[in-house]
């Protein structure tokens, strides 16, 4: 029976969630990539024990993680029967609904009928009677916001989730949940975004600096830009990186030569400070407090270990955040 590090609080860092009660870590796992139907058991296994053990209590999954939709959640389930689900309740468990997942007009989107029966269908995945946070995972252009929020709210009322957030929401939309969902008083908590280094979009459109005055939490995701933001593209592409075996999500043509000149400089600039380049790139993103907490990714329970470095090293002069900003564009 896994027995889990009795010295699992003591470094890593948990913030508050916004105005909430809730707290996360500073890293959350995200089990997105490598936690399908063509991933190891052994080592999906050996990552969540690992993160654990390090602090890591908040596991993000979504309905559609896999490959194939659905697996990760089965495989998480598999790996809380095998060891974790002792430790359930110190665990932040959080999933997502809103992209395709079933053929027809209500796997997908934001109505209430594909909110509530996806939902339903990861607790069954997962082995669950609860979620701590639910997301609707992105904005649907047809669906009324009030009707989404609605399910939301209905949801947390059931039950079946504690708390409510919203994913890739822009500044207006994201106003416009929070009217509606403090008018139910439903317990609407925390965003979920992409930002890096390399993606500042939440920077320039104000959802940043919203989401802060509002007192909700804010979670980044990709914040390695996919892998760019590490030292494994330095000195070519290596025949295991996610470009070479799943060109989805990064292509070789983003590797760009100006790009590599960038992530050499930023290298640099980690080397100087003590760090790996994704050590600082995590850094970075929660240097100003604004962020609650970061989204890694990993392939091997090595990265993590590696990521959980950061704790205590997540200042910045001036003068590095004045050259990232020169260095970056």
């Amino acid at each position: 029976m896994y027995q889990a590090n009795q010295q699992r609080y003591e470094t890593m860092p948990y913030h508050r969630c916004g105005k909430s009660g809730l707290k996360l870590p500073a890293l959350s796992l995200g089990l997105w990539h490598n936690f399908g139907t063509t991933s190891n058991f052994e080592t999906m296994k050996e990552m969540c024990t690992t993160a654990f053990d390090a602090g890591i209590t908040h596991f993000d999954l979504a309905n559609n993680y896999g490959p194939v939709n659905g697996a990760a959640e089965e495989n998480f389930g598999r790996i809380l029967d095998w060891g974790m689900r002792p430790y359930r309740d110190e665990m932040v468990i959080s999933t997502k609904a809103g992209h395709e997942m079933w053929p027809g007009p209500y796997g997908d989107w934001g109505s209430r009928k594909h909110l509530v029966a996806s939902l339903d269908q990861s607790l069954l995945r997962m082995g669950l009677d609860y979620v701590d946070i639910f997301y609707h995972h992105r904005p649907d252009p047809e669906t009324p916001l009030e009707e989404t929020m609605d399910a939301l709210d209905a949801i947390v009322r059931s039950g079946k989730a504690l708390y409510v957030g919203i994913s890739k929401y822009n500044k207006e939309q994201t106003a416009e949940a929070v009217r509606i969902l403090r008018n139910l008083r439903t317990p609407f908590v925390i965003h979920q975004s992409r930002y890096s280094l390399f993606e500042r979009t939440i920077e320039t459109n104000g959802v940043k600096d919203y989401v802060a005055k509002e007192g909700l939490g804010m979670i980044a995701f990709c914040p390695l830009a996919q892998g760019l933001l590490t030292d494994k593209y330095l000195h070519g592409i290596p025949n295991d990186s996610r470009i070479k075996k799943d060109g989805r999500f990064l292509q070789e043509s983003a590797l760009t030569q100006e790009k590599l000149e960038r992530i050499r400089a930023l290298n640099e600039i980690a080397a100087e400070r003590g760090q790996s380049l994704a050590q600082m790139a995590i850094c970075w993103i929660l240097r100003d407090q604004k962020v609650t907490s970061v989204l890694i990714g990993a392939s091997r329970p090595e990265q993590i270990l590696e990521n959980v470095k950061i704790t205590g090293k997540t200042d910045f002069t001036l003068e590095e955040l004045n050259k990232i900003d020169q260095i970056c564009g």
